[in-house]
């Protein structure tokens, strides 16, 4: 039987992932990858990265984050480049297309093994089969004619709340922000979109998406990625996995076995090294 990884932000850092697959002993044709988001940007070798992973085909599953439909967006002419994007290898590459379709072809949220997997957090008014059918209803527009459109209109911090009556732009917006951005909410679930930095650093009257009281996913371990800063944590109810591989950290690994829960992180230190940032 394989092995079953999740493996935390890479954020182009194509070196680091590489070694990290040669450390765990990665085999395709036994194992299985569950990447947490953030597959580019930053990093040096995001086509690399993409190239790598597409090669994996059934033996690797990739979530959305942030920076993979900020790729998105730039590559259709909707957003501008951020100062610090390391973009290029992809918007340049003779395999562009191929990679970019790719791309809007991966998952927003994913619940298997056991675990509820996403890049940034979940809202604590959504349950576990409400994640995965908001997450489908991003997947819909991102791999259908409405994506330009979509991306168009996905960047804002608002609305902050959830609100089933939510339809068109806000809605899509609203999911996107909390499956890829969220770090605090306040008991109420409204998301404090700009805030970052450590636990400790929560804004006044917010903490944790994932501490809120009553958070209806609760009695399901939910894994993501995102939160650098906060680093390496796991808990019986929540693992992160995004230890800052391209600001200078690790790149994070967890073997897990469904059957039994049991859980093995492994790490390779990553030599590229950025200022901190999103």
């Amino acid at each position: 039987m394989g092995r079953l990884y999740l493996i935390g932000d890479v954020q182009g850092c194509d070196d680091a992932l590489g070694r990290l697959f040669d450390r765990i002993g990665f085999s395709p044709s036994r194992d299985h990858a569950i990447m947490l988001g953030d597959l580019v940007n930053r990093g040096p070798a995001s086509a690399a990265v993409l190239r790598r992973l597409m090669a994996l085909g059934t033996s690797a599953t990739c979530l959305l984050g942030n920076h993979d439909l900020s790729l998105l967006a730039v590559a259709h002419g909707l957003s501008a480049p951020h100062r610090n994007d390391t973009m290029d290898s992809v918007l340049l590459a003779p395999d562009r297309e191929a990679m970019l379709d790719w791309l809007r072809h991966q998952r927003m949220a994913l619940h298997a093994h056991g675990l509820l997997m996403v890049h940034g957090g979940v809202l604590p008014q959504w349950d576990v089969a409400q994640v995965l059918a908001l997450a489908a209803e991003v997947e819909a527009v991102l791999r259908g004619p409405g994506l330009p459109d979509f991306l168009a209109q996905m960047y804002g911090n608002e609305p902050a709340r959830w609100d089933d009556a939510l339809a068109g732009a806000d809605r899509l917006r609203v999911i996107v922000n909390a499956l890829t951005r969220l770090r605090f909410c306040t008991p109420q679930g409204v998301m404090r979109l700009t805030a970052g930095g450590r636990i400790d650093q929560a804004p006044p009257g917010t903490l944790p998406w994932f501490d809120v009281p009553g958070r209806r996913t609760a009695g399901t371990t939910i894994a993501f990625g995102h939160w650098s800063q906060l680093g390496l944590l796991l808990r019986d109810d929540v693992i992160a996995l995004d230890t800052g591989c391209v600001w200078g950290g690790c790149l994070s690994a967890l073997r897990w076995d469904p059957a039994t829960g049991s859980r093995e992180v492994l790490q390779v230190k990553c030599e590229q090294a950025q200022a901190p940032g999103m």
